[in-house]
């Protein structure tokens, strides 16, 4: 049985309206803002599995289902089977808990929230990291900023696929060819920035926000990055290099500006 009911919620107001933060979401870190603040990855499922572990050992030990005989499990592989689906349950909980706590705390204080739009499904692919991914919840930070923005009267901008938020200099607005993974550290050729890579990239993300000509709210689409190159190609989309450009703080926000003279999408 499903219920619907219409909650009335009063109009409200982000701590810090003329705010911009951007949000990079990764697997070191579950979030790097653009203001420099690091949100540590707890990594629930990581710390549970010796845990889970022992749980699905003891499982398998018990008399379980046979479908070919149609066989019933025994009393004790159902309560085997139980400890660990509660356990199970346990770690999305706490992964929910987490999250919730983060995206509530990120709307009711900025009025601009600027994200990636991440093929999430894709980066399954790489197993070394599929689990990590899975256990740190890209789609739900998402999810949650989309709803939650419209509730504390903010705006959430998400940034196109291709744009190359860790490749480009958020000071003067160079683009690398090449970046690496293993690359935590981005160093631009041109002005000598460096910087952690994924402070750098939210930044990127902010400075998308300060162009109005760039931005369009969660509802209307993502935002396409700036001299990006977006002809399907056989192995994959690539960046072209913007023009240079300077950035500057403004005063009261967090985040950057954008590059002087960027021309836009």
């Amino acid at each position: 049985m499903a219920f619907t009911v219409e909650v009335e919620r009063a109009d409200r107001v982000p701590a810090r309206p003329a705010s911009v933060v951007g949000v990079d979401v990764g697997v070191s870190h579950l979030a790097v803002l653009s203001t420099g603040e690091l949100v540590p990855n707890p990594r629930h499922l990581e710390a549970a599995q010796a845990c889970l572990r022992r749980l699905g050992r003891a499982l398998a030990r018990k008399q379980g289902p046979d479908p070919r005989t149609k066989q019933q499990p025994s009393k004790r592989w159902r309560r085997a089977a139980a400890r660990l689906g509660r356990a199970h349950a346990r770690v999305g909980n706490q992964r929910r808990d987490g999250l919730h706590k983060l995206t509530t705390r990120l709307a009711a204080e900025h009025g601009t929230i600027v994200v990636e739009d991440l093929n999430v499904a894709g980066m399954f692919a790489n197993r070394r990291l599929a689990r990590r991914i899975a256990d740190a919840g890209f789609g739900q930070i998402r999810r949650q900023l989309a709803y939650k923005t419209v509730w504390h009267g903010g705006r959430l901008v998400v940034a196109d696929r291709w744009y190359p938020s860790s490749k480009t200099c958020s000071a003067c607005g160079a683009v690398r060819a090449k970046l690496a993974l293993a690359e935590r550290i981005y160093t631009c050729t041109s002005c000598g920035l460096t910087l952690d890579r994924d402070v750098n990239a939210a930044r990127n993300l902010a400075a998308l926000a300060a162009n109005a000509a760039e931005v369009r709210s969660a509802g209307s689409g993502p935002v396409a990055g700036r001299g990006a190159n977006h002809k399907t190609r056989t192995r994959g989309q690539e960046a072209t290099k913007r023009q240079p450009g300077t950035t500057a703080t403004a005063a009261g926000k967090t985040g950057t500006a954008a590059p002087q003279g960027a021309a836009a999408a």
